[in-house]
């Protein structure tokens, strides 16, 4: 199984370390080797918006082949959705991978023009902007439907990461990877 965080510059952090860590946990406690995870972008190196430059595994075009493709959020977002380029590189397939997003991530959906006529949710301050991709947003903190999922707050990634695990690799691995994350099995909403 092959997973992309899809990144870019001003990414915000939690978006990108937090799933890459959770989904990582798959293969290093869970021993499905065959499980990878990347992070894909469209430059050698993207720098978050709290000043991290990170290397990037993958590039922008190798999406097409990934069984889960989940997009970060951030600033760069705004430059990104109007990047005609940028979202005509984004080879994505609804009917064969899971796509999913992370708070102002779910604008690069939108642009796509995989939310048209959905229920999607995203970060507050861009819900106008998702609206007037034909999105019916929804203040929940994850939406599901069927291949698509959003995510919004913090703590995004923590649902986007066991909607993956879950549908990839099944309930029994999200148990693992709860306890391994929380091994009193309190605090963090993984389900």
């Amino acid at each position: 199984m092959k997973i992309v965080i899809v990144t870019f510059d001003e990414f915000t952090d939690i978006d990108v370390f937090f799933p890459w860590d959770i989904l990582n946990r798959v293969r290093l406690i869970g021993g499905i080797t065959d499980w990878e995870v990347k992070i894909a972008g469209t430059k050698k190196f993207h720098t978050s918006m709290a000043g991290l430059t990170i290397p990037i595994h993958s590039e922008i075009n190798e999406i097409k082949d990934a069984d889960a493709v989940l997009f970060s959020s951030g600033k760069g977002v705004q430059s990104l959705i109007n990047d005609k380029e940028f979202l005509s590189s984004l080879h994505l397939n609804p009917h064969r991978q899971l796509i999913g997003s992370m708070c102002s991530g779910s604008l690069l959906l939108g642009a796509l023009g995989l939310l048209k006529g959905k229920k999607a949710t995203t970060y507050p301050t861009v819900v106008h902007q998702l609206k007037s991709y034909g999105v019916n947003v929804v203040e929940e903190s994850f939406v599901n439907e069927g291949n698509i999922s959003t995510a919004a707050g913090c703590l995004a990634g923590q649902d986007l990461a066991s909607w993956v695990i879950k549908t990839l690799a099944g309930e029994e691995m999200v148990d693992k990877v709860i306890e391994s994350v929380l091994p009193v099995g309190k605090g963090l909403n993984f389900k």
